[in-house]
């Protein structure tokens, strides 16, 4: 693939593109797409503009009509958090219910141009349904390993998919070692979500889509960070957009995680934090206890002058509930974490009351058990 390359995170070495490199060899940081001088952005359109992406034909890539999800006003929470203007995107009317559509629409089409035939994946719920289903459309084999203890409802969407499930018992961290294993003995390709770059060139695609619409960039984006795909895919999205002269402001960008598993919020305010200090979340979709992309999204963090904040599980099942309730939107825990987070920010003034924020609502409740 002439016009990408995959340059390090940390040490800036470039790499050749292919599915097999995840992490920089030379130091074992994750690597993300670079476009090369030859790459023609007028190839590939999203939201009605030029969008580069590490795939060349549109025609061939695969797809299961993700994206352009819905930006609605919630004003009942405004009048709730003391803002004027709050919407959400509606992340979970992506065809599988999350928005991991995007970005393993991406990162399947780049499997399927390379010729990739098999893959493992490891995930919670959301991203393991979605490889599911789209290696099922792009004609692979897909083995999705996943924790024993994830959702039932989430379990039985990737089964149905057809992929080959793998049940992990033990820490979420179990089951990416397991699949991590498995690749390796097979010589298989793991694609995996949280380490992909072809995975975060799907993700932007949702900034792509707010500056295309009639409000613009808001001044302020909250999403639930776990791995942080969404968050680094949109950050991507948006300096590509400023580059381009398509924007001209970026928004802050707030990162909000559940208090029982919080890497990037403890980091971001300075706190010693390990996987020893876990505990089970309600939030199981960012329930992440080591990120391989934490600097990243910490580096974002500081470049758009964001906050991180972790949420207690009380908290997120209120907001969940009130958010079905009140304005007919039965999102995920997860999702209900950023709704919080979004509450905290204003209480202490980090959002003000003329700021229009977006919160990114990532998945749709009924993936997960009904909150008591």
């Amino acid at each position: 693939m002439s016009h990408v390359s995959l340059k390090c995170t940390a040490c800036g070495n470039l790499h050749d593109s292919s599915m097999d490199t995840i992490q920089c060899p030379d130091c074992g940081e994750p690597v993300d797409v670079r476009y090369g001088p030859n790459h023609q952005t007028g190839d590939h359109t999203w939201a009605g503009v030029p969008i580069p992406m590490p795939y060349h034909q549109t025609g061939q890539s695969v797809t299961l009509g993700e994206g352009n999800t819905p930006v609605v006003a919630v004003n009942w929470v405004a009048g709730e958090v003391g803002i004027q203007n709050v919407d959400a995107k509606l992340e979970y009317m992506n065809p599988t219910g999350s928005f991991k559509d995007r970005g393993t629409a991406v990162m399947m089409s780049v499997a399927k141009e390379l010729g990739v035939t098999e893959v493992v994946e490891d995930s919670s719920g959301n991203a393991g349904a979605s490889v599911s289903a789209y290696a099922g459309r792009a004609g692979i084999i897909a083995h999705v390993f996943a924790p024993a203890n994830a959702p039932e409802a989430k379990l039985q969407q990737i089964k149905v998919y057809g992929a080959q499930t793998h049940s992990i018992e033990g820490p979420r961290e179990a089951t990416t070692q397991a699949a991590i294993d498995y690749y390796q003995q097979r010589g298989l390709v793991y694609a995996s979500h949280n380490l992909s770059p072809y995975f975060l060139e799907g993700t932007k695609t949702f900034a792509y889509e707010l500056a295309a619409s009639p409000a613009g960039v808001p001044d302020h984006v909250i999403i639930p960070v776990g791995n942080g795909a969404l968050f680094i895919g949109a950050w991507k999205g948006f300096q590509e957009l400023l580059a381009a002269g398509r924007i001209d402001k970026t928004p802050k960008m707030h990162a909000i995680q559940a208090d029982g598993v919080m890497p990037v919020a403890a980091a971001f305010a300075g706190k010693p934090w390990t996987l020893e200090d876990s505990r089970p979340t309600i939030a199981g979709g960012i329930s992440v206890a080591t990120p391989p992309r934490k600097q990243q999204v910490l580096d974002i963090l500081s470049a758009s002058r964001g906050q991180s904040i972790a949420v207690d599980d009380t908290s997120i099942v209120w907001w969940q509930k009130a958010m079905a309730s009140k304005e007919g939107i039965y999102c995920e825990p997860t999702s209900a974490a950023a709704f919080a987070g979004l509450q905290i920010l204003a209480e202490h003034g980090h959002i003000s009351r003329e700021d229009r924020a977006l919160v990114a609502v990532t998945g749709f409740g009924l993936k997960d058990a009904p909150p008591a």
